[in-house]
């Protein structure tokens, strides 16, 4: 069966979520106050780049992205939209098709762990996954067809689960566009992009998208990167956002070398067995991957005067096979060959939720609004991990079968008690049932389950002087790799191990405020904390995560949208990390690539006659690389400019300048321990970096019909 029976603990406390939310319903008929007319609860219109005015939302660090700033700035990525979230900094530290790297409030998030991120209701991020957990990957998103990102950081969402401590953005798609387009772009490297979409009526406010989009890409990469993507979509759609469905399905493939992390001292060097090496050159050439990924996903939504119903539902399959080598000849006795190995798998992905949000009416009760809410999602997965060399299989290491089913039920309060004050109080139980067969070592088979409830409170209090303050808590969590929930033994060496918690819990606070005191500008400023139980280690190399210290990272996030007039917008974020491990250990008290600072400034100007354009600057402060901080990595600026010229009504030519300075940044950096041919068997403990891309151009031409 699909959905494994529901047991009597969680009916139990499901019961008891339900109760609760009625009492609140019942408490909040019996007063009289503020009433909550139906214009609050309709669609907003945004305008400018961001909604984060007084009134829209429960938090200092929420907000939504509209599709005019979306298409502003140079993208050198499609998930570098996630960089307009103040404080987020999207990178890379492999070939272009992979997952990227994401950092948050001084948390690497690696590719995806604590960063929850959907599309049109659709989860991106990919549990139990062969290279990371939480995998995130957004290569097959259309920006064009983007129409805004809703974005929120902290646990302090009733809705939002897995994956979502640090925060969560959640990305929509247009299900109509106003003209066809076509658009071709090409540049440095062997960069070539054409993407064309349609729009079409099909009957009574029934309407079709069709978008279909090839990419080639080398890169400055000695051994070219050969990036070959394509991606199509449909979506087929009836009625608005709050009235309406819409059906989506998507079909995207890749394929690319990867030029992985290269260590210091051969830069330093400038040679490696006789032959010179630099930058962008790559020990092992022959890493790389290629990814398949399907999906159908759909929403429906009905808005009325007592209550609002909402059902969305998905099925991805998706596929990966990557190979890397990040230590080179480690162990040149067992594997001469050399340390790269593959991770693969193949999942099949079903899940949905459904809500539904009673509304106060007009009869002089206190305005409330009451939600309670179901989530399923259930994964079937085949993955595992090989020793590879030039990509030929050497030896197995893993090879497994997994299960992995979460229910999550959620409880929301909202009351407007007066004109000033407002409370959110939301409460979530989430389990997790987690089966593992493996193929190759028995012994790590198993089941388990793991279980989570997650109190959340935040308090409204404003405006006063178009200003409104506000305190959130919560509880949160992320979960773990199946693989190391049931793990008995390493499946490389055969010894015992522990196993890891199926869950790992969250806290964080926040008091911040948002004001429009100022004419034409919205500011916001946030002070913040999170814990973590345990900081959790995914180890690729043997398939399973490991169980860290606890944490505890606290930090300041300031942003500010200026339009000082309807051709100039100035945006400006700052965020400031302390991250500290939260034990005694002489190793040191500094977490690994937790990011200090992180700076935004963005330029645009639009509507000047013809011509439209931007520049964006992005500040990556320096992070300790091990933990007593004697390493750090280098801080780097990256500035990028757009120039856009509109030729007539229907053509548009834009040039994207990308790293216009032409800085040697590094889009990561790590410090561990590698072997190069020729050096001791010990090995070296060393600098890894990956270099940014040079200065770069695209031309785009877009023709619109």
């Amino acid at each position: 069966m699909l959905l494994l029976p529901i047991r009597l603990v969680l009916i139990k406390r499901s019961c008891a979520l339900g109760l609760w939310c009625c009492a609140s319903l019942v408490h909040a008929q019996n007063m009289t106050g503020i009433r909550l007319t139906q214009a609050q609860i309709q669609d907003i219109e945004i305008f400018g780049n961001y909604d984060n005015s007084i009134g829209s939302s429960e938090s200092a660090s929420k907000g939504v992205i509209s599709s005019e700033m979306l298409v502003s700035r140079a993208l050198l990525r499609p998930a570098e939209l996630l960089e307009y979230i103040p404080g987020m900094v999207v990178t890379q530290h492999s070939g272009d098709g992979k997952a990227n790297q994401y950092f948050l409030r001084g948390i690497n998030l690696d590719h995806g762990t604590d960063f929850a991120t959907s599309l049109n209701g659709m989860p991106i991020n990919m549990p139990t996954h062969a290279h990371g957990q939480g995998y995130s990957d957004l290569n097959f998103l259309i920006p064009e067809l983007v129409h805004q990102v809703e974005y929120k950081k902290g646990p302090y969402y009733a809705e939002s689960g897995d994956f979502s401590s640090a925060g969560s953005a959640h990305i929509a798609y247009r299900t109509r566009l106003q003209e066809p387009f076509a658009e071709l772009s090409v540049g440095l490297h062997g960069y070539q992009r054409a993407v064309a979409a349609n729009s079409t009526t099909l009957g009574e406010d029934l309407h079709l998208i069709t978008a279909l989009e090839r990419m080639n890409n080398n890169g400055p990469w000695s051994t070219p990167e050969g990036l070959r993507k394509t991606n199509a979509l449909l979506a087929l759609s009836q009625g608005s956002k709050s009235n309406g469905w819409s059906n989506f399905f998507s079909a995207y493939q890749a394929h690319w070398n990867s030029t992985d992390q290269i260590p210091a001292r051969l830069l330093a060097e400038g040679q490696y067995q006789g032959q010179a090496f630099g930058l962008f050159d790559a020990v092992d050439p022959s890493d790389g991957a290629k990814t398949n990924r399907y999906s159908l996903s759909g929403q429906w939504q009905n808005l009325n005067k007592t209550h609002i119903d909402k059902i969305n539902w998905y099925s991805i399959y998706s596929d990966l096979r990557i190979f890397s080598n990040f230590t080179y000849f480690t162990d040149p006795v067992n594997r001469p060959y050399g340390d790269q190995f593959e991770q693969f798998e193949k999942r099949n992905t079903l899940g949905g939720a459904l809500s539904r949000s009673w509304l106060s009416d007009d009869r002089g009760a206190y305005a409330y609004i009451n939600t309670l809410g179901l989530q399923l999602r259930q994964d079937f997965i085949r993955l595992g991990l090989n020793n590879t060399a030039q990509r030929k299989v050497m030896q197995n290491i893993r090879d497994d079968q997994v299960k992995q089913l979460q229910i999550g039920l959620f409880a929301e309060n909202e009351v407007y008690w007066l004109e000033w004050l407002k409370t959110i109080a939301g409460l979530r139980l989430d389990q997790f049932d987690f089966q593992v067969n493996s193929s190759l070592l028995s012994q790590n088979s198993g089941a388990a389950r793991s279980m989570k409830m997650s109190p959340k409170l935040s308090l409204i209090l404003g405006p006063w002087h178009k200003t409104e303050f506000f305190f959130n808590h919560g509880q949160g969590f992320h979960s773990n790799d199946a693989r190391g929930v049931t793990a008995k033994f390493d499946p490389i060496n055969q010894q015992a191990v522990s196993p890891v918690p199926g869950l790992t819990s969250s806290m964080g606070q926040e008091l911040g405020l948002k004001t429009q005191a100022f004419k034409n500008l919205q500011s916001s400023l946030a002070i913040w904390r999170l814990n973590f139980a345990s900081e959790l280690f995914y180890n690729g190399e043997i398939g399973t995560t490991q169980a860290g210290r606890p944490s505890e990272r606290k930090g300041l996030e300031m942003a500010h949208h200026w339009t000082p007039s309807d051709q100039l917008q100035i945006d400006a974020a700052l965020a400031w990390t302390r991250a500290r491990y939260a034990d005694d250990d002489s190793a040191g008290q500094f977490i690994p690539n937790a990011v200090d600072k992180v700076a935004n400034l963005s330029l645009s100007v639009r509507n000047a006659g013809s011509w439209s354009g931007s520049v964006g600057v992005r500040y990556i402060g320096a992070a300790a690389l091990i933990e007593n901080n004697a390493v750090r990595s280098a801080p780097s600026v990256t500035t990028n400019l757009r120039i856009a010229k509109k030729i007539n009504p229907q053509t548009d030519i834009t040039l994207d300048l990308l790293n216009v300075l032409n800085r040697h940044n590094n889009d990561i950096a790590y410090f561990y321990n590698s072997r190069l041919n020729g050096e001791a068997l010990s090995g070296v403990e060393d600098l890894h970096l990956h270099p940014s891309e040079l200065r770069t151009f695209r031309l785009s031409t877009k023709i619109k019909f």
